[in-house]
């Protein structure tokens, strides 16, 4: 939830709306007691351990309502017309000054500096969402058998 929410709060107020992100406009960092303000991506399994042991989760619901909110502002006021305009590479540079993303993952901004508003729309801002929570339920229904057969693995040693 945290990647997703960081990936439209750039993409869309940055990219699309020449905006800044509801991340430096809400003082998001220190309200999910977290340092990292970067994409998410290419982050290791200890930073990311990190990021789920401190993370507020009712400020993160919060902040993903927010950029929920501020993105359909966003897309409500485009002309047909902006859907075929490039990214602004200033607005590339910005993202890159920013540190949004980690130095691991440069690729990102020029994926993104390849795209047009309509691409922005389409991915990140929809598809990527579908594409991480389909995963996240993927790995909750693991857990879930997980934690049944060790759950019937500690009766039978009752």
């Amino acid at each position: 939830m945290w990647h997703i929410t960081r990936i439209e709060d750039m993409t869309m107020n940055v990219l699309v709306h020449h905006d800044q992100q509801v991340w430096h406009l809400g003082g998001w960092g220190k309200k999910l007691q977290t340092h990292y303000a970067h994409s998410g991506n290419e982050m290791t399994e200890a930073e990311i351990a990190d990021l789920s042991a401190k993370l507020d989760i009712q400020a993160l619901m919060e902040y993903r309502r927010e950029v929920g909110r501020k993105t359909r502002e966003i897309v409500s006021c485009l002309s047909p017309g902006d859907f075929k305009q490039k990214v602004e590479a200033n607005r590339i540079n910005e993202l890159k000054e920013q540190n949004a993303v980690k130095d691991e993952a440069l690729w990102l901004l020029d994926y993104w500096g390849y795209k047009t508003i309509a691409g922005l729309i389409l991915m990140p801002a929809t598809r990527h969402i579908f594409l991480h929570l389909n995963k996240s339920i993927r790995i909750k229904h693991r857990m879930q058998k997980a934690k049944k057969a060790l759950h019937l693995v500690e009766s039978a040693n009752i």
